[in-house]
């Protein structure tokens, strides 16, 4: 039976694909900043329940649960610290560009989510730490923000509820790994984006030394939504653990290119072909498919014409939902090429604070380039898988992590393409 299409009421971007007002006139006229006062009204408590029982799990690559997550912070009034909400709207992961459109249509979404996160979470401050090269949607963002300040909104005694919430932008350089949220919180001090150790957690040792949560674009901007409807709007779509709406980025040897909004746990061929009309040159012509942005493990023909678009359903494959950035490789594109790319991006973004990550990415992207063009031999695809292993899971953050699974992917379903490239060259 067929995922049902999303309706504009079981939205939560309904702006995402920019044909309407993005400003706050527009986002008032489809529903936005509705009920806020009520929201700001209850007990910060029983909107983190109700959270809990959605099971949103963010939206940013790790999926952990949200409202376990901001469970996890202090009471201001106990610590005597100010609590900081802060957005990750680093957007660096390749094939990736929800949160850009999110930014850039629809950005009172996020506005309106920090402000309920930010009482929620006992916050008076909450900070978005936006990419540097979106400098066009972080102005959207701005002119968002002072058009809320203005309508009361935002500023001191927020629509008379005693609630006070400031919001500030901060552009990043560019750098890949801010998107780790103890790196960005070490760029938004002023320092280098490198990651911290945990423990600490940033929920007691964050920004500035005080309890911090950070989430990212589409997870903050969901939240009102889930807090203003009756909990069945959200869990009707997906399975137990996965549920509400995700938008997926599209890209790659699709028919249509697309950032769309559908419901989890949907099947990743019915996505491909309900939302981006389908695989250039059918379903039959499907080489691979990376189902969460570049830093996921890639699936064959046969795991994407039956996984269902979840975090469980992708981990039981080895791999995961990440951003949901899916990228289509169809058998015209030299997928070796490809992954090779992907790995000389992980060389250059590594922070090199970590010495596996620092020396070993390196070492990985010249045997990776040197192979995928027959440069070596079938031994040497050993060793590469081999070395992976030793860098996965011994590092500070997950980069290290996350730049190994594009290479041990590619040996698991395409070791023939590497086999292939050497005896070509052997029989030359």
């Amino acid at each position: 039976m067929p995922t049902p299409i999303l309706t504009a009421a079981q939205k939560c971007f309904p702006n995402l694909e920019g044909k309407e007002d993005w400003s706050i006139k527009g986002y008032e006229k489809r529903g936005g900043y509705k009920g806020l006062k009520d929201l700001l009204k209850a007990d910060r408590k029983v909107h983190i329940e109700k959270l809990k029982a959605s099971a949103l799990r963010g939206r940013g690559g790790a999926g952990f649960p949200t409202g376990m997550k901001w469970s996890f912070m202090p009471d201001p009034a106990v610590t005597g610290k100010p609590s900081y909400l802060v957005c990750n709207a680093d957007e660096g992961e390749p094939g990736t560009c929800k949160d850009r459109d999110i930014l850039r249509f629809d950005p009172h979404t996020l506005v309106e989510g920090m402000v309920v996160g930010c009482h929620t979470l006992g916050a008076k401050v909450g900070y978005i730490y936006v990419r540097g090269e979106y400098y066009d949607e972080s102005s959207r963002l701005g002119q968002a923000i002072q058009e809320a300040y203005a309508a009361g909104y935002l500023g001191k005694n927020i629509l008379k509820t005693g609630v006070d919430v400031d919001i500030h932008v901060h552009l990043g350089a560019g750098a890949y790994i801010c998107g780790e949220e103890t790196a960005l919180l070490e760029s938004l001090e002023g320092k280098k984006g490198q990651p911290r150790l945990k423990p600490p957690f940033p929920a007691g040792f964050g920004l500035y030394g005080c309890p911090t949560t950070i989430n990212n674009v589409e997870t903050i901007a969901q939240v009102p939504p889930i807090l203003k409807n009756p909990l069945e709007w959200w869990t009707q779509h997906g399975r137990p653990n996965n549920h509400g709406t995700k938008i997926f980025s599209i890209s790659g040897s699709v028919n249509r290119p697309i950032n769309i909004e559908a419901p989890m746990s949907i099947p990743l061929k019915e996505l491909i072909e309900t939302y981006a009309e389908g695989v250039v040159g059918g379903w039959d012509n499907l080489q691979a498919i990376i189902p969460g942005g570049s830093s996921t493990p890639m699936l064959n023909p046969e795991q994407s014409g039956s996984v269902l678009m979840d975090f469980d359903g992708l981990r039981e494959l080895g791999t995961g939902l990440g951003t949901a950035a899916v990228i289509v490789m169809n058998k015209d594109v030299d997928l070796l090429r490809v992954m090779t790319r992907i790995s000389g991006f992980y060389k250059h973004e590594s922070c090199g604070q970590c010495t596996p990550c620092r020396e070993g990415v390196g070492w990985v992207y010249r045997l990776m380039s040197r192979l995928s063009k027959g440069e070596g031999t079938k031994e040497e695809l050993d060793q590469l898988f081999s070395l992976t292993k030793k860098i996965e899971g011994r590092t500070i953050c997950a980069f290290a992590d996350g730049a190994m699974w594009p290479v041990q992917g590619t040996l698991k379903h395409f070791r023939h393409l590497f086999e292939e490239k050497i005896n070509d060259t052997l029989t030359r």
